[in-house]
């Protein structure tokens, strides 16, 4: 990178930097509560929740790991991002409510009130582990990985920077962290459809066309099998995408799971009025119609480029002389003009910087509120609950410095990595979540069961393919042959069988201890909470109508 690129960079770090100092003055009290700390309650806006959802989710498994999906399988991956617009509609229709209804902050907490205490805590360790080890890790090493690769500064600065600066923000809190996002997002927006259209230019010039529209339409006539939304049972990547389950099966686990149970992405909207919340969600579901053209478009222009052996340096896809995918979007970064180039590095930071900041707070709110306040010391006062999530602010950082480089998660691939491992608790932690939003018969055995069990199934079935041969499941779409010859039961497929099996499993004990006179603890739920304001019904019909468009075109 040039000085012209560095100076943008420096800029968009002073932007974030004075505007978050301002926010945090600017409505800062005298004694910040608790609420404000973790939630910003009532503070944020319908565009502030949107973004912050967007900024919290994009980070350096999309523009890198995505990317690199994108150069493999083509715009498949995109199922990821456009099935979470619908999934969105649905969490802002009918899980929100229920939160906030039931005045309900963290997801312990729901555990807590609807059914006891013990399956609260043990989700909350759950939850922990997996934010820190998996998701923090990841977002942090995939990070420091691409920034390093972009701007030639050494790893370990990287890491740390990063570190640091998310850091700086999630000390202010929930409101610093919901209002700096729309500057975040604004980086990231603007500077990954530059990067995108850099990427189609060079396409297009290539192959004799006149700008952007012209390059799109050359990557689908050149690369038609990179523009197919469903895979066949023989195509190599059913694996990852089988089939007709990215639309009737674990696809639907894997984003309810994510945007609707999980303290991360529903702490955004969880200090708002339903109004507000429900807006917010829209808008998210909008600006995820419009992710792969940021983080998937890129990579399979990239691809045509290897192909083509032009535009690009086709060696730096190779480093150890093996092809390696996820090295698409910093290869394309590498080759930008200047000013460009500092444009989209700071999106890329952006992006991780946000996500970053995000989870940390989500980390210590769950130990704060759930672990710290109800099983530590219980008489806390407010100001010794803010003080201790900023402690937890710093440590779990710390903690995600110190193992991130000796989990492999470049030698996997960051995507992978994260669907992977979350993907052992997500059948379970989903089944208990929908069960009891709206069975009220649902008892605290049957979601212990899910939460233990769910986990224990999950791993039965990862590890079953070395203990019986599963080829009879492959005429069903259900097995797919490893390069060793050994048929697995593919990832969303596996996820979409362990939700099935705790769901009736669960059913029975419920049934069972009814039976016996036990009782439940049922949440207050009316058909009333469900109706929608009319500009959200729009709103929402036209998400899903751009949806079975992007489809009927690309399928």
């Amino acid at each position: 990178m040039k000085v012209t690129d560095y100076i943008i960079f420096l800029a968009y770090f002073a932007i974030v930097a004075i505007y978050g100092f301002w926010i945090y003055h600017r409505k800062k009290q005298a004694q910040m509560s608790s609420k404000d700390y973790f939630l910003a309650e009532g503070s944020l806006t319908w565009w502030a929740i949107g973004t912050s959802l967007i900024a919290s989710n994009i980070s350096a498994e999309q523009f890198v790991a995505m990317s690199g999906d994108g150069f493999k399988m083509g715009l498949a991956i995109s199922t990821y991002e456009w099935m979470a617009a619908a999934t969105l509609v649905i969490v802002a229709t009918f899980f929100i409510p229920v939160y906030l209804k039931n005045k309900i902050y963290t997801m312990p907490q729901f555990l807590s009130q609807r059914y006891n205490g013990t399956v609260a805590m043990i989700m909350a360790v759950f939850w922990l582990l997996l934010y820190v080890i998996v998701n923090l890790t990841s977002i942090l090493y995939l990070g420091a990985l691409a920034v390093s690769s972009i701007s030639g500064i050494g790893f370990w600065y990287c890491m740390i920077g990063l570190a640091i600066f998310a850091v700086i923000i999630a000390l202010g809190g929930m409101k610093v962290i919901g209002y700096t996002d729309v500057i975040q997002v604004a980086f990231l927006i603007f500077g990954g459809l530059a990067t995108t259209y850099l990427a189609l230019n060079l396409v297009s010039d290539h192959f004799g066309g006149h700008g952007v529209l012209d390059g799109l339409a050359f990557l689908r006539e050149k690369a038609p099998d990179h523009f197919h939304m469903i895979f066949k049972k023989d195509s190599a990547n059913y694996a990852s995408l089988p089939g007709m389950t990215v639309l009737l099966g674990g696809m639907w686990i894997v984003n309810l799971n994510y945007w609707g149970c999980n303290q991360y992405i529903t702490q955004r909207a969880l200090g708002a009025d339903l109004k507000t919340a429900r807006a917010g969600i829209l808008f998210a579901a909008f600006l995820k119609l419009l992710m792969p053209l940021i983080v998937v478009l890129p990579g399979i222009a990239v691809y045509m480029l290897y192909q083509e052996k032009t535009g690009i340096d086709v060696n730096s896809m190779m480093p150890g002389g093996e092809l390696r995918p996820d090295r698409a979007y910093p290869t394309l970064l590498s080759i930008l003009p200047t000013g460009l180039k500092g444009l989209s590095f700071a999106a890329l930071t952006a992006a991780i910087v946000a996500s970053l900041a995000g989870k940390i707070n989500s980390i210590s709110t769950i130990f704060t509120l759930d672990i710290f306040k109800k099983h530590i010391k219980t008489d806390a006062t407010e100001k010794g609950l803010v003080r201790t999530g900023r402690v937890v602010v710093i440590i779990a950082m710390l903690a995600a410095i110190v193992i991130s480089p000796f989990l492999g998660i470049d030698k996997k691939g960051g995507f992978e990595f994260i669907q992977e491992y979350t993907g052992f608790v997500s059948p379970g932690i989903f089944a208990m979540f929908i069960l009891g939003f709206f069975w009220k018969k649902t008892t605290s055995n049957a979601a212990l069961f899910a939460t233990i069990g769910g986990f224990g199934l999950s791993v039965l079935l990862k590890f079953l393919p070395g203990m019986m041969d599963l080829s009879f499941l492959h005429d069903f779409g259900f097995a797919v042959a490893n390069a060793d010859g050994i048929y697995e039961i593919p990832f969303l497929d596996r996820m979409g069988f362990v939700f099935v099996i705790c769901m009736v499993v669960m059913f029975a004990i419920s049934m069972i201890e009814n039976s016996k006179g036990d009782k439940s603890n049922g949440l207050e739920v009316d058909s009333s909470m469900f109706k929608v304001h009319p500009a959200f019904a729009v709103g929402s019909l036209l998400v899903v109508g751009i949806l079975v468009a992007l489809y009927s075109i690309f399928w």
